[in-house]
């Protein structure tokens, strides 16, 4: 098995590392404050031992290191590169409160029965197995812990003013060659019968919603620039009539007074029993 198994790659992205660390920040942060709320409903609390699966450079673990501050935090993610990231801007933190675990979400190394809460934010989306994913979370869990998957559905991405016609047919072409890869980027809407299948019992959704009036619009400028789409026009993914016209779409998003834009999230829980 490739030990990445996964369509994310960090190394290959078409904006560049440092755009694209700019754009992780903003989408890890834009809504926390929603998350960490939902997270709170589905159980996590201080003092738990917890695992963030797919930590990536490290911007929801400072919230979760900042929220939770008697809870034992373990960053795990397969990016060395990104983890790198994460280890020197948490380089403040103490070790007795924040490990980090080189490894894949399919084999990560960890005893079983350790954790309480179990977090894994856009990372399903990426996998080829996510069965086999979750299936190795629940063995680190402890018996009663939970596991959080947040996730997207492109299905139900959201909105975005002035509208730009040829998105819908842009993220239809982008969701089919997601699939080809081995991902599924309308995972969202199959989340509770993933956990299901997986073992997990007590099963519950909800749905978190980002606006930019709210959050403020640069973050979505961000999720929204030109340049994230280049690589898939270079590839014959879209066309060149659709990169033209997302192009001049984009530039009057950033122009205009009136835009504004939400997208949604979605987050499941399932007990380990």
């Amino acid at each position: 098995m490739n030990a990445r198994n996964s369509t994310y790659n960090f190394q290959n992205v078409s904006i560049g590392a440092e755009a694209e660390l700019l754009r992780l920040q903003e989408q890890a942060l834009m809504g926390w404050n929603k998350e960490y709320r939902t997270l709170q409903q589905f159980g996590l609390t201080d003092g738990m031992k917890v695992l963030e699966a797919g930590a990536g450079p490290g911007f929801v673990t400072g919230q979760l290191l900042e929220h939770l501050p008697h809870s034992e935090i373990t960053a795990l993610d397969i990016d060395d590169a990104l983890l790198e990231e994460a280890k020197l801007r948490l380089s403040h933190i103490h070790e007795s409160r924040l490990t980090f675990a080189h490894a894949s979400v399919y084999e990560t190394g960890l005893p079983d029965n350790q954790y309480d809460f179990v977090i894994a934010r856009l990372i399903f989306l990426h996998l080829h197995n996510p069965q086999q994913a979750a299936a190795e979370l629940r063995r680190v869990l402890k018996p009663g812990g939970k596991l959080v998957i947040i996730d997207v559905d492109d299905g139900m991405f959201g909105a975005i003013e002035p509208e730009i016609g040829v998105m819908p047919a842009i993220i239809q072409k982008l969701v089919q060659q997601q699939a080809s890869r081995g991902g599924n980027r309308n995972i969202g809407r199959s989340l509770p019968r993933l956990l299901s299948g997986s073992g997990y019992t007590d099963v519950d959704m909800d749905a978190i919603l980002q606006h930019s009036d709210l959050h403020g619009i640069e973050g979505f400028k961000r999720q929204f620039d030109i340049n994230r789409f280049t690589g898939f026009y270079k590839t014959g993914i879209i066309t060149e009539y659709e990169y033209e016209e997302l192009n001049r779409a984009y530039e009057q998003f950033c122009r205009s007074p009136d835009a504004h834009a939400m997208m949604l999230f979605f987050m499941a829980c399932g007990t380990k029993p």
